[in-house]
This record gives C-alpha cells, sequence and structure tokens, in this order.
C-alpha cells in the first residue's frame, strides 16, 4: 500500500463507525494512527498511543509475542493469524489481526496497517462447545447411552458410535426404523408400536422402555427419549433422541423385588410382628401376624393407623419412646397394650433399631414385637403373691417385735432386778462373787439391749409414734455408730400424719438400699434425703463407691431390689436405681400422697 493511499484511507475512513480496531505503526515499532475502536478496546486514549511505542501500549508480553508478525510484515508479506495474547490492561484476549505492509515512494516498506477484531467470545463459545460435546460423549460412553436420528422417508437411522456396543452391531453398519422394530421383544412389540403410533402434533414425546434382542441372542433392556418433528401435512418426518441402556438396573430392580418378596415371605411366616418405618417416622410395613391380631388390612394400619388400637393408657408414653428414640436414632424398647380384633386387649414387647443405607444415610427404623401377654399375667400373679408375702412379713415382723419388746425384754429386766436384789441382800460373800454378779448383770444389760434393737429393726417403734422423719433420723443416726460409716441425713416438711402404708414401705426401702450401700459400695460416705413435693413423697439413698451396671444388676433379680419394687408397689410408687461404674449409685424411691392399696392388672 503506497504512501498516498494511506492517507487518503486515513482522512476518509468513518473510523468512528467500525466495528474493529484498525491501526497504522511505523517501521521503528511506533503507532502512527488508530481509529477509536482500537482506543477503546485497548482502553487508552488516543494521546496515550499516537507516538507511542507498541511495546509500551500492548504491554513487554504482548509485545514479545507478536513481534514474530512485525517482523514478517515488514519483509512486504501480508500476514494473518489468530492467536491468545495477554495484552496490557485488558489481559488475556483472543485477537484475529491481518498486517498490511506500507510503502514510501521508493518502494521500501516503512511500516503496515492492521486491522484487528476481538474473538473472544466465540472461542470461548467454540471452547465450551467442545468441552459440552465431551462431556456428553464421556456421559454417554459411562452411562451406555447413545443418540440417534430417524429419517421417515427413508427410514434411514444415524446413530452415535456407541450404539454398536450397546446393540450388538457394527460400527459400519447402516440402520433401519425396520431394522429396530425387528429387534424388539415379542413382548413388548405391541406396546413399542403403540407408542410410536401415539405420536402426534400435540403429543411429539416419546418415552418407553422395552426389550430387545441383540443379533448374537442376547437380550437386553433400552430406555427410549424421543421427539418426533412433523411436517405441514402432521405427518412425522423425523424423530431425533437418546437411547439408554437399562439392563443393569433393570436386573438389580429385579434383584431388590426378589429381595422384598423373600423378606415378606419370611416375615409373614414368622412367629413375631415385624414392622418398617420410614424417615419421617410413618409405617411403611407391618408383617401377617400383626394384621392377624388386630384384624385390620394393611392399608388401615400405614402410616400413623398401626397407633388407632394402642390402649389409651399406653397411647401417649409410646408415641413418645417412639418419637424420641426416633429423633436421636437410637434403639428402643417399649410395653403397650393393643387391641385384638375381638376387643381384648393383649401386651406388646416392642423393639425398633435404626436402619442405615449403604453410605451410613438414615433409612427409617425396623422392629420385631411379640405378645407377652401370658408374661405379663404370670409377673402379675407373682407380684400378688410377692405383695402378700410382704404384707405377710410385716405382720410377723410386727408380732415377733411386740413379743421381744413386751415380754422376753420385761423379763430380762426382771431377772436383773433379782440379781441387783441379790447383790445388795446376799450372805458375806467375797470380792469374787460381788465381781460375777456385776458381770452377769452387764451380760442381762446388754442381752437387753441387743433384743431391743432387734425389735427396732424389725418394726420401729418410733415409726408408729414419732413418724418416718423421726424414725429415719435414728435409724441412720444407729447404722452410723454401728458400722462405722458416715450418714448425712437431710428431710424436708415430711408430714407427721403420713399414712402408716408410705411409711412403713419408704422406711424399710431406706434399710435395704442402707445396708446394701454399706455391704456392696466399697464406701464409707452416704447421703440420705427425704423430701416433701406437692404431689409425692421422695426418698434418696446415695453412696459414692464403686458402682455397677444396673442392667445387669436388676436382670439379676436379687431378693433385695425385688423386695423394694414390690413394696413399691403396694403403694402405686415408683423405684429407680441410677448408677455407674466408679460413679457411685443412686436408689430413688417416690410415692404419691394419694394411694390406693390393690393390685395392678396387666389388662
Amino acid at each position: 500500500m503506497q504512501e498516498k493511499e494511506v492517507r487518503v484511507l486515513e482522512t476518509q475512513t468513518p473510523t468512528t463507525q467500525m466495528t474493529v480496531g484498525v491501526t497504522r505503526c511505523s517501521r521503528d515499532l511506533h503507532y502512527l494512527w488508530a481509529n477509536d475502536v482500537y482506543a477503546d478496546w485497548i482502553r487508552r486514549p488516543m494521546s496515550a498511543i499516537i507516538n507511542r511505542p507498541i511495546s509500551e501500549v500492548l504491554g513487554k508480553y504482548a509485545f514479545e509475542a507478536l513481534l514474530p508478525y512485525f517482523n514478517r510484515v515488514l519483509t512486504g508479506e501480508n500476514v494473518h493469524y489468530e492467536k491468545e495474547t495477554d495484552f496490557q490492561g485488558i489481559g488475556p484476549r483472543w485477537i484475529s489481526a491481518d498486517y498490511t505492509p506500507t510503502f514510501d515512494a521508493e518502494g521500501i516498506v516503512n511500516g503496515w496497517i492492521a486491522v484487528v477484531v476481538d474473538i473472544t467470545e466465540s472461542r470461548r463459545a467454540e471452547q465450551a462447545l467442545r468441552e459440552s460435546e465431551e462431556r456428553l460423549r464421556l456421559a454417554a460412553e459411562a452411562g451406555r447411552m447413545f443418540a440417534y436420528s430417524w429419517d421417515a422417508v427413508t427410514d434411514l437411522i444415524e446413530r452415535s458410535g456407541e450404539s454398536a456396543e450397546i446393540l450388538g452391531i457394527a460400527k459400519s453398519a447402516a440402520g433401519t426404523g425396520a431394522e429396530v422394530a425387528a429387534m424388539v421383544h415379542p413382548e413388548h412389540k405391541k406396546q413399542f408400536d403403540a407408542a410410536l403410533a401415539n405420536l402426534t402434533v400435540e403429543n411429539p414425546n416419546l418415552r418407553i422402555a422395552y426389550r430387545a434382542i441383540r443379533p448374537d441372542g442376547s437380550i437386553i433392556w433400552l430406555e427410549r427419549n424421543s421427539r418426533a418433528y412433523f411436517n405441514e401435512h402432521g405427518e412425522i418426518k423425523r424423530i431425533i433422541g437418546m437411547v439408554v441402556d437399562i439392563t443393569e438396573r433393570k436386573r438389580a430392580e429385579e434383584a431388590v423385588r426378589e429381595s422384598e418378596q423373600r423378606f415378606r415371605l419370611i416375615a409373614d411366616t414368622a412367629p413375631v410382628i415385624i414392622w418398617m418405618s420410614d424417615t419421617d417416622k410413618l409405617c411403611t410395613y407391618v408383617n401377617k401376624p400383626w394384621l392377624d391380631l388386630t384384624g385390620r388390612p394393611m392399608h388401615s394400619e400405614l402410616g400413623n393407623g398401626w397407633v388407632e388400637g394402642l390402649h389409651p393408657e399406653d397411647l401417649q408414653s409410646c408415641v413418645n419412646t417412639y418419637t424420641k428414640s426416633f429423633d436421636r436414632r437410637e434403639e428402643f424398647q417399649m410395653e403397650y397394650r393393643v387391641r385384638r380384633h375381638d376387643g381384648e386387649y393383649r401386651w406388646i414387647l416392642d423393639t425398633g433399631v435404626p436402619r442405615f443405607n449403604p453410605d451410613r444415610s438414615f433409612a427409617g427404623y425396623i422392629g420385631v414385637a411379640v405378645d407377652v401377654t401370658e408374661r405379663k399375667m404370670a409377673e402379675d400373679a407373682l407380684s400378688k403373691m410377692n405383695q402378700s408375702l410382704v404384707q405377710a412379713h410385716e405382720e410377723e415382723r410386727t408380732r415377733i417385735a411386740r413379743e421381744l419388746h413386751d415380754d422376753i425384754s420385761q423379763r430380762i429386766a426382771l431377772l436383773a432386778v433379782r440379781l441387783n436384789e441379790l447383790q445388795d441382800d446376799g450372805p458375806q460373800s467375797p470380792t469374787r462373787l460381788r465381781r460375777e454378779l456385776e458381770e452377769t448383770i452387764k451380760e442381762v444389760q446388754d442381752l437387753g439391749t441387743d433384743v431391743q434393737s432387734l425389735s427396732h429393726r424389725l418394726h420401729s417403734s418410733k415409726l408408729k409414734e414419732f413418724g418416718l422423719d423421726f424414725a429415719a433420723s435414728g435409724f441412720c443416726r444407729e447404722f452410723s455408730e454401728k458400722s462405722g460409716v458416715k450418714i448425712d441425713f437431710h428431710s424436708e416438711k415430711i408430714p407427721k400424719d403420713l399414712s402408716e402404708e408410705i411409711s412403713v414401705c419408704l422406711f424399710r426401702v431406706l434399710q435395704e438400699a442402707v445396708q446394701n450401700a454399706a455391704k456392696h459400695s466399697g464406701s464409707s460416705h452416704f447421703q440420705v434425703a427425704i423430701r416433701n413435693g406437692s404431689n409425692e413423697i421422695e426418698l434418696k439413698v446415695r453412696d459414692f463407691g464403686i458402682g455397677f451396671d444396673p442392667k445387669m444388676v436388676l436382670s439379676k433379680k436379687g431378693l433385695g431390689i425385688t423386695s423394694m419394687r414390690e413394696r413399691m408397689k403396694l403403694v402405686n410408687g415408683e423405684l429407680s436405681i441410677e448408677s455407674g461404674l466408679q460413679c457411685g449409685t443412686t436408689v430413688c424411691a417416690r410415692v404419691p400422697h394419694t394411694i390406693r392399696m390393690k393390685p395392678i392388672k396387666a389388662g
């Protein structure tokens, strides 16, 4: 391009309307001229471009990257290139550039005209498209799927490369709609043909799963997701879509179905009740023994339906236990009564455990329940018998205590009086006789004290005469002195008119608990507290000893704990034991102020 032509281009070109950047550069690598588009693109005012070195405007990195193209155009060559370069002030950009050399009057290259177009967005779009196509290809390979297009006029099918392995055909094999239809399993042929026939302009989408027979005779499951395109006459002209090999999924579903069928067969023939619930706490399954028990259909028991048959007195505690354990993902065990189909209530022992998926995510609960009505009846009979035994023991203790106190103690006292008289009125006896008499008197007095102590243990007269507070305090003081242990006793507002039944019950529990602590805890320091609440009397006996596992001790059902529990039942009270290894033990007895002395029924 001659100098005159360049001048005309610079003066006559409407540079403000150009969509590309245009510059003129000199042989010594300076800008001579630039249009506004270029200045805006490079983000510099015109004064910072014209007559400035190219290296200063573009930056060192971009200048060095483009210098080879500058050198080529200065040899008189027309240069074109597309390149990503990191420009000073605007960062990495893709440009498409055309360099045209300019000549002076003697035909010597004195610079060049550069036409620059920013193609960054189109290049990035192309890159994104390539990456998307690659991801689709990888997904198709990993998911065993292929794309296809069917031409209704020629009946030819174009398929992506993954189809060959899935369908068991050669990669170069052409396909037709007739061949595809021939591969459909006979049992699914009618369904397949109907799905195609139902395609309309209003309903162009097709989704169907079917079996296909490959050339080698093997059977696979395919799922087709397609869309039909129609001509102006409403006739199908083309169908495109994706086909997925779902054989493994179908096999897994079949294995799950078989496993569920086996589970239900085992569950329905099991001699116990089996149930399952989902993550929302709602029941999703109960087996046949539960349905036989309630006489209700499956749909009535699902969700929250199963609680409709619970005894009203057990409903709230049962729901509370279930809900709290569910929220904590903990195993639980509870007893409740459920109405049988004939209207009779049966006792159920129910144990539930949380279920987890292979990835350890929570899946709900599964439980096993058994009818324990007969056991409860036996326990009730045993409880009644134990209660009667306790009452008989108490009566016998009272009788023996009265005899010891009113008869034996009195006679021993008389004996002591007579011996005293013998000492005073005896013949002139030597010192030896006096010493023997003194020793005999002391022995008799000690015997009286021991008998009286025995009397108090069998039936404390202090309990009846002075009340629970006084008797309990005296017992702790006497036991402390005799056993060499320390007992901190504390009481609060214990009424003196407390019923004899409650007083005797709590006093016996106190005796048993303190004696057990002294014998087994290994501690020499105990705390005893009796408090009067608004609705109940509470007794607590605490030691600071070695402790134990309550479940193991309670499962042995020793006479001491059994006796305490049965005594508490007599007054409708509750007994709880808290203990842990090296954490001491606390026995807590609670008795309501108002009691009903009657046996508790299981039904």
